[in-house]
This record gives structure tokens, C-alpha cells and sequence, in this order.
């Protein structure tokens, strides 16, 4: 990867509404989903690894010690996952030319797909470079430091496809059907 500097929010502070549980917690071939969703970040982005926490943080957290990267508590996760991206970006915003969103609970995600990402991005540094799967785009997903104000701004319990959506946005996908695979309820776990 080039010099510049990507970092990785893994968001990790829902509620789990629908799962009835801390679903970060819950095992998928034997680890946390969480557990998971940070090695595959620090793969790629080692020490600039930032895990958003809270609901439940201290057993969400503890899931991924040791950390190379670092874990941040968003108080204000009950508003929904807008707060926890505002909260991790305005936590990295100093220093990233870039962050990379992941979701604890799209288990199928490889390191290779990170990878492709990022080699987007390095390739085109202004641009957001966008998993592409069933007929959408979403995270996991690159959005350069031109975006970060926008992002910081999200409010209420939607993810940053307004900002994707943005007018002018240079958009660069890349297929990953792995990432139409999510964990809503624990049957999602038994299928997948």
C-alpha cells in the first residue's frame, strides 16, 4: 500500500435488537463475531484499528484483547449506528487520509476483499471504493478524509449511504457477495 495512512472502525455498539442478545458476542465457527471483524481489520490496517463499543462494551471489548489498534466507547450508541461512525471518525479524523467502515456482523468478509479496497483507494485516493452485493453498495467501505465531515454529521440509526450517495461522489466498487451476508437474528447464524 502506498504512504497513506488508512485506518479501520470496526462498528461494534448496536443493540441487537432483533437478535435478543449481544450479537457481536455471539460465535460463529467458534469466535465472536466481533473477534472476527477486528483480526480482519488489523490484517490490513494493524495498530490504526479502532473498535467502536457499546453496547455491552466491556465483554465486547474484552472479546478482542489483545488489541493492536485501539477501542473507543461511543455513550451515545443508543441514538443508533450514525453516532457510532460520527464517533469513530471524529476520533481518527486528525490522522487518516482515509477510513475504512466494517460491521461486526457481515462474518463472510475476507482480508483479501479489505485488500482490494484498499488497493482501489491507494489507486484512486479521492474516490470511496464501495462493496458491491445484491444489488446495492455498502460497507465494508473506503471514504477518504473529504468525506469526514460529512460522516461526523450522520445522525440517527442509518449508515453512511447518504454520503455514498452524495452528489458528485466518485464511487468505485468492488463484487463481494460475501457482504450481503449479515447477522440480524441467530437463525442468520444457523444459515450461515
Amino acid at each position: 500500500m502506498s504512504s497513506l495512512s488508512l485506518y479501520a472502525i470496526v462498528l461494534a455498539a448496536g443493540r441487537s435488537s432483533r437478535f435478543g442478545s449481544t450479537k457481536q458476542l455471539a460465535l460463529c465457527e467458534g469466535e465472536p463475531l466481533v473477534t472476527r471483524a477486528v483480526r480482519s481489520a488489523e490484517d490490513l490496517c494493524g495498530s490504526q484499528t479502532l473498535l467502536v463499543t457499546g453496547n455491552d462494551w466491556r465483554k465486547v471489548a474484552a472479546a478482542c484483547e489483545p488489541m493492536q489498534g485501539f477501542i473507543v466507547h461511543n455513550p451515545r450508541y443508543a441514538d443508533g449506528i450514525a453516532s457510532s461512525i460520527a464517533h469513530g471518525v471524529r476520533g481518527i479524523s486528525p490522522v487518516a487520509d482515509a477510513v475504512l467502515l466494517l460491521l461486526a456482523d457481515q462474518p463472510r468478509i475476507s482480508v483479501e476483499h479489505l485488500r482490494s479496497l484498499a488497493n482501489a483507494w491507494a489507486s484512486s485516493p479521492a474516490s470511496i471504493c464501495a462493496s458491491e452485493y445484491a444489488g446495492t453498495q455498502g460497507p465494508p467501505i473506503i471514504f477518504p478524509a473529504a468525506y469526514f465531515s460529512e460522516l461526523m454529521a450522520l445522525q440517527g440509526d442509518r449508515g453512511a449511504k447518504a454520503v455514498l450517495g452524495s452528489s458528485g461522489a466518485k464511487v468505485i466498487t468492488i463484487p463481494c457477495e460475501a457482504a450481503a451476508i449479515d447477522i440480524d437474528t441467530p437463525e442468520d447464524l444457523g444459515n450461515n
